[in-house]
């Protein structure tokens, strides 16, 4: 299609200039963006808009998780706002060399961070990706192709038109941040197909988003798959602690992908834990959904299904299980997981080194809620998504998982012999 053909061209065209773009001028962008959100024309204009896309959703019935991602309000925008800044006062990691070290000719051989290309970031309901990647692409010196789904798209478009003034302003190529203004699904295939222009697409939506992208793509995929986020509470758990922290990982907001789904209880500490547990969740209006042994132990459960423990539920809906000891909960997370993000509740060292090293997720938790698996919380300002694939990145995207690195050799006129 001629439309993506163009679209990634400029965008490669805009990478070019961009990957070696001054940090003060790149920070530059970013301090106009978050000061554009802080005007209240800015925010009566972005708030106008999405009214329209949640008047839009509303009437075609889409789902309460969407509709949740979808809402953007004042405070939201302010959010947006501090994530700029945070992603602004980050180092900047293009240029970057590290592991420099001499070889035995002479040379110094070492790796420097250089910025992808042309990102294409995918996503649904969601629109603070539109200013998050946006973000995050700039100061990692790659442009990026945003194409947003049809349910954002007034709010995509306003946001976008934020953004790309504060690129203009700010000196930096026009096309570094291309906003596709067409939800057309086969313009999204098209662009899938741009082995020579983009160098990487991530997309951030449900599971038949993700499928169509895998299945269509000729470029790289990273993946920010399902959530299915458990919560071990061990044996030697401090029953307090496993509440206060399963609550906040189900309700605060049941919606997103790093919210609690299933809840893995010992054995030897299901007779005192479950009662308070599931007590708290029913108290937040939590549907609790427990295998057998969880519904002996404590009344007003209703029975899980097998399928249920393999359910990214995103609503105020949970399962339980009871396990025998600390390997049976590694092997259920093991088997149920989506290596997203996994927590347990233990005061024993020992078992909570075990659980760190032996659970394979893109982020692993000790006495803590599920929720803080965001870019923002672990410091890395905001993020693409969460990758729950390994390659390149694990967990969630930051600068540096934007970037990649090469080899560079500093030499003082060295050759090499012969062999």
């Amino acid at each position: 299609m001629e439309l993506a053909r163009a679209l990634s061209k400029r965008a490669k065209t805009a990478a070019r200039a961009l990957s070696t773009a001054p940090t003060r001028q790149k920070n530059e962008a970013l301090g106009r963006i978050a000061d554009a959100l802080a005007l209240t024309s800015t925010t009566t204009t972005l708030l106008e808009a999405n009214q329209q896309d949640l008047a839009a959703a509303a009437a075609v019935g889409l789902a309460t998780s969407l509709i949740d991602r979808l809402r953007l309000d004042a405070r939201a925008l302010a959010g947006v706002a501090r994530a700029l800044r945070e992603v602004e006062a980050l180092p900047d990691p293009v240029g970057a060399i590290a592991e420099l070290s001499q070889r035995p000719s002479g040379i110094y051989v070492g790796r420097m961070r250089v910025p992808l290309g042309v990102v294409l970031m995918i996503y649904e309901a969601r629109p603070n990706v539109t200013v998050d990647a946006a973000a995050l692409c700039l100061k990692s010196g790659n442009a990026v192709i945003l194409r947003g789904g049809k349910e954002a798209l007034h709010t995509n478009r306003a946001l976008a038109s934020v953004v790309q003034g504060a690129v203009n302003a700010a000196g930096l190529p026009e096309d570094a941040v291309v906003f596709c203004d067409d939800s057309d699904r086969e313009l999204l295939y098209a662009l899938l197909q741009q082995t020579q222009a983009i160098d990487l697409a991530i997309p951030r939506g449900g599971t038949s988003l993700i499928d169509a992208v895998n299945e269509h793509a000729r470029i790289p995929v990273i993946q920010h798959y399902q959530g299915i986020c458990h919560v071990y509470v061990h044996a030697a758990a401090d029953v307090a602690v496993a509440v206060a922290v399963i609550v906040n990982a189900k309700v605060s907001r049941p919606g997103v992908c790093n919210a609690l789904e299933c809840i893995v209880v010992d054995a030897a500490i299901a007779d005192v834990a479950l009662p308070p547990i599931v007590a708290a969740l029913q108290g937040h209006g939590v549907e609790v959904r427990g295998c057998e042994r969880t519904r002996t132990e404590v009344g007003g459960v209703k029975a899980a299904n097998a399928a249920d423990f393999d359910t990214e539920f995103l609503a105020l809906t949970v399962a339980i299980k009871v396990v025998d000891d600390l390997e049976a909960a590694l092997g259920f997370i093991a088997d149920h997981g989506s290596r997203h993000t996994e927590s347990i509740i233990t005061r024993d060292h020992d078992v909570a080194m075990r659980f760190l090293r032996a659970v394979d997720a893109s982020c692993v938790m000790i006495n803590a809620s599920t929720r803080f698996n965001d870019g923002g919380e672990l410091g890395l300002g905001a993020e693409l998504g969460i990758s729950t694939s390994k390659l390149h990145a694990y967990g969630p995207m930051g600068l540096e998982e934007l970037c990649t690195r090469k080899f560079v050799v500093l030499g003082a006129g060295q050759t090499r012999g012969s062999p």
